[in-house]
């Protein structure tokens, strides 16, 4: 691999048709979160089969991740974007012919496979510019998250005026002309290849380094908590608030945008100021955020002096947006501060590292949707979603202030204290 990539013309035109694919590739990894409403209406679905359904996508979409992340370090991240992309137009277009639950999560398995595509461009963009770029490089490529926000804008339209079975149909075509655009400018460079014999196992050993794992929690946060929020947004709306599903995906946007497209500031801001510092104000930012959400719809009654009064406690439409407004910020700068981390300490290795942490958020996308249909099945309320993001994000913060900012105090007071320091003590 070439030691000081240069960003050029090539690496900018890389770097423009590698964010459009992800976007489109993403769009159509999050096409469950709208057409699902329809679809588990017509099937009877309850929430945790509703949870399963949009989960399948994400969990091939996870798996995949590792080996694309490989084969782009050995192959090189044009031919692989573009096998893959071509690889998912046909089962896009199928799924409109899906009739039964089984034909929706066996389809919905290589669908999935879109998913993957961030672990084919998150190395391949970054090779192509220099290590004090590749934040930003890498959070501008990753700005294509916000084709989860674009699936809102079009997929509701596309049901209202022609029935759910329009949008993978529109989806596969637009997946097919991405892909001729990217492989028409977009550019090989035969020194970012890397040259490794190393099996699938053996790459997957790099899960006992414990900078690794921690890596893979933070993500599992700021990129799986914002796919399994997007995915369940517009039915959270739905049910909660009882609005149409185009409005409800419109104010689900309000999410879904901010976490994808300002992940380039976030990827600015730590190459400016360390990914240390970035994540750790984000964990602190989605605590408060989150225990704010968690609060259900409230009615309780107190005795007073002048008989029983009755009160109402609960988040409006326009508060409780606004709050998934900022938590979509706070996930943007910590989807890139995360790939900073593994840019700053696995230069050498981008795509398997890449490939690792983004199958632990991706697994994260799986999981989490599935466990916010049982609980709500389980207790009935609809804010347990965030109850549970909640603890996730305590985990989080407890094991970054022992591994990293504990360690950190530490190492200050053991430093040598100059004379100065000494004169002001005394």
């Amino acid at each position: 691999m070439s030691a000081s990539p240069k960003p050029n013309g090539k690496a900018l035109s890389v770097l423009i048709v590698s964010t459009l694919a992800f976007t489109v590739c993403f769009m159509v990894w999050m096409m469950f979160g709208v057409i699902g409403i329809p679809i588990k209406k017509q099937l009877g679905l309850n929430a945790t089969e509703f949870g399963l359904l949009t989960a399948m996508p994400v969990l091939t979409g996870s798996l995949i991740r590792v080996p694309l992340g490989i084969w782009t370090d050995k192959f090189g991240g044009r031919i692989v974007f573009f096998a893959l992309m071509l690889s998912c137009v046909i089962p896009i277009w199928l799924m409109s012919y899906a009739t039964a639950y089984w034909h929706f999560l066996t389809i919905g398995l290589f669908v999935g496979m879109a998913g993957g595509s961030f672990s084919v461009g998150t190395p391949y963009v970054a090779r192509w510019f220099p290590k004090n770029r590749q934040g930003f490089a890498m959070g501008v490529f990753g700005a294509g998250n916000s084709g989860a926000a674009v699936n809102k804008f079009v997929a509701p339209a596309l049901v209202v005026g022609f029935g759910w079975t329009m949008v993978p149909q529109v989806y596969a075509a637009v997946l097919l002309g991405t892909a001729i655009l990217f492989w028409l400018f977009s550019a090989t460079d035969d020194e970012h290849q890397v040259s490794s014999q190393s099996s699938f196992v053996s790459q997957l050993k790099a899960l006992k380094d414990p900078k690794v794992l921690k890596y893979c929690q933070y993500y599992s946060i700021v990129f799986g908590g914002y796919v399994a929020m997007s995915l369940w947004m517009v039915q959270y709306y739905v049910g909660e608030y009882g609005l149409d599903i185009r409005v409800a995906a419109l104010l689900a946007a309000c999410f879904s945008l901010p976490g994808g497209v300002l992940r380039a500031i976030g990827g600015w801001l730590s190459d400016k100021h360390g990914a240390h510092n970035v994540t750790w104000w984000v964990l602190w930012v989605s605590w408060i955020v989150l225990f704010l959400l968690s609060y259900p719809q409230t009615d309780f009654s107190i005795q007073t002096v002048n008989g029983l009064k009755t009160f109402h406690v609960g988040l409006n439409v326009y508060v409780f947006t606004a709050l998934m407004f900022a938590l979509g910020i706070a996930w943007a700068f910590g989807k890139a501060s995360v790939f900073k981390y593994i840019s700053d300490d696995y230069h050498a290795n981008i795509g398997t590292i890449s490939g690792i942490v983004g199958l632990a958020g991706g697994l994260g996308g799986f999981v989490l949707p599935i466990m916010f249909g049982a609980l709500m099945d389980l207790t009935g309320i609809r804010s347990s979603c965030f109850m549970l993001m909640y603890g996730v994000v305590w985990v989080s913060l407890i094991w970054m202030y022992w591994t990293e900012v504990r360690k950190t105090e530490m190492m200050g007071k053991n430093a040598p204290v100059s004379p100065i320091s000494q004169s002001f003590a005394r």
